[in-house]
């Protein structure tokens, strides 16, 4: 009964409040499930309000699982072209792809078979079952993990691991008969009232239970987790006014993207870094040298830094070109 009380507090609160998103559109259901499968790609470590005219754009242009699977690699890269993590949109194609070849151009519901498709972790297999397919299960994101950690007043590192998150969540109860739309409004919930600073506690449904609106104390506890220092050496090659690109067959990371030459240098002694990048788990350290020569390759080419805008590259390259632009 309890856990009814708190679900319908939710929905009812999301019925009057909820955003007008374009992947909430009432659209047929394989719509829906297509919609619901790239915003949820495109969501990934970014913002709605970011991904908003991304999504219209992408789906314009793309409309259909199969359209996908068969869209030309280049107009692919420059839809997505400032989302970035672009490893995304080359695992989206791949698992169009799939559903296509092996899941008759359906979107397959059952979590294993979600999980199997490439760039589909627990949380996304999570949030695709219940926003498309109804199933009871609570996708926890950032923004409901702030919610339980509040309501739970939740303070200590072994208990907001996120093994005792997904225990803690049950407090939440379900919704059978509605669970897109419970999933979505436990998520709307955090983004819109339960937000990282400064909380809308009055206009909560869930305020007079809450522990830290209790407590009076909003500040959330984060889980230590060390980003990987790394250090690399960036090459930078200039003719005419123009730099030189590699295509990158080295690094996990931006791999088979355009980036300047770079090397990794193991335990540095004195590392003085020009920039510092955060990718991913990574803490980036780049030390820029500027050399004279260089070998061609099919792999190299050169680009015009006023034109940046022409180039299909990855926002981390075009942020190496600024700097290098604005300190001549």
């Amino acid at each position: 009964m309890k856990d009814l009380i708190i679900t319908n507090k939710i929905l009812n609160w999301y019925d009057l409040n909820k955003r007008s998103l374009p992947w909430r559109k009432n659209v047929s259901q394989t719509k829906k499930q297509y919609f619901t499968l790239i915003s949820e790609f495109m969501l990934q470590q970014t913002q709605v309000a970011t991904v908003i005219p991304y999504f219209n754009r992408f789906i314009k242009n793309i409309p259909t699982i199969e359209k996908l699977s068969k869209y030309d690699d280049r107009k692919l890269i420059k839809l997505w072209e400032g989302l970035g993590y672009y490893s995304r949109v080359r695992n989206l194609k791949k698992t169009s792809q799939i559903i296509v070849k092996n899941f008759n151009k359906k979107i397959p519901r059952n979590f294993v078979d979600l999980k199997s498709l490439p760039g589909i972790g627990d949380y996304t297999a999570s949030a695709i079952s219940a926003i498309a397919f109804n199933e009871p299960i609570i996708p926890l994101d950032g923004n409901i993990e702030r919610v339980l950690k509040r309501y739970l007043f939740l303070k200590k590192q072994d208990q907001i691991k996120k093994e005792n998150l997904h225990e803690k969540k049950k407090i939440f109860g379900s919704s059978i008969k509605r669970s897109s739309d419970y999933a979505q409004a436990l998520m709307e919930l955090g983004s819109l009232i339960c937000k990282p600073v400064n909380p809308n506690c009055k206009n909560c449904p869930l305020v007079k239970k809450c522990k830290s609106f209790k407590n009076k104390n909003f500040d959330l506890v984060k889980f230590k987790k060390k980003d990987k220092e790394t250090f690399y050496k960036l090459n930078v090659y200039k003719k005419n006014n123009h730099y030189l690109l590699i295509k990158n067959n080295k690094f996990n990371f931006l791999k088979n993207f355009n980036i300047f030459p770079m090397e990794e240098v193991n335990n540095p002694k004195n590392f003085d870094k020009d920039l510092n990048f955060k990718m991913s788990n990574m803490s980036m350290n780049i030390k820029i040298e500027f050399k004279n020569k260089y070998n061609l390759n099919k792999n190299n080419y050169w680009i015009d830094p006023t034109k940046l805008q022409n180039y299909t590259l990855p926002t981390f390259t075009k942020k190496i070109v600024k700097f290098l632009e604005s300190h001549k």
